[in-house]
């Protein structure tokens, strides 16, 4: 799950955003639907919070990093409120971690703890990119794939009793209103990229879900 070479759809970059968002977005996998149905098993539903936490529970996040990084002629304000917004999220995740109890034993654990970290190593790549607008752009793709992980974690307090914490994080409608055709075209192009990379990853993960979800069912 390192970061490859991937060519970034062309059309203005506001369009490349919500188009990728579509397309690429986590928020239509199977996976994802299948966590937030009623008869989900709690196992499951129990192993997707902790593979959340694994990869984004750290205190070193991509908004903070983004934050470092804001790109000339974008209104970076969002960041700030993503910034903190984060942070109550991962608090909630790091509750959400606790109240659903252990890791579930499932086989190959050991092949997951080595893609988990390699997620980590991915976003920290996207992170601290040097590259003007790279971490901007994976932070906006993060804040859109967060709200279909957020029915997740939602799925998971209404399993266990919690509350849910209303999410405060901007809106991924509000995140692809940002986009402009006036920023250089290589930032553009850097944007779209640290996007398609974040969304690449959480598909990536997903997938792992998956295949830990199935694994436990022919036990």
């Amino acid at each position: 799950m390192v970061i490859a070479s991937i060519q970034v759809k062309t059309g203005g970059y506001a369009g490349s955003i919500a188009a990728l968002a579509t397309s690429d977005g986590c928020a239509g996998h199977a996976i994802v639907r299948r966590l937030t149905q009623a008869a989900v098993v709690g196992r499951d539903l129990a192993d997707a919070v902790h593979a959340l936490c694994a990869v984004h529970g750290r205190l070193t996040n991509l908004f903070e990093e983004a934050n470092r990084r804001p790109v000339p002629d974008l209104d970076n304000r969002w960041l700030a409120e993503a910034t903190e917004a984060f942070g109550v999220e991962r608090a909630n995740l790091a509750r959400l971690t606790a109240a659903v109890g252990p890791l579930p034993s499932t086989p190959g654990q050991a092949e997951s703890d080595a893609a988990f970290a390699a997620q980590r190593h991915a976003f920290d790549m996207l992170a601290r990119s040097d590259r003007s607008g790279c971490s901007v752009g994976a932070a906006m793709a993060l804040v859109i794939d967060w709200h279909a992980f957020r029915a997740v974690l939602d799925a998971a307090a209404l399993r266990t009793g919690g509350t849910i914490v209303p999410c405060v994080l901007p809106s991924a409608s509000t995140i692809t209103m940002l986009a402009t055709d006036a920023l250089p075209a290589p930032v553009r192009r850097a944007i779209a990229f640290g996007a398609q990379q974040t969304f690449a990853q959480h598909r990536g993960l997903c997938d792992l879900i998956e295949a830990r979800a199935s694994a436990r069912d022919k036990l």
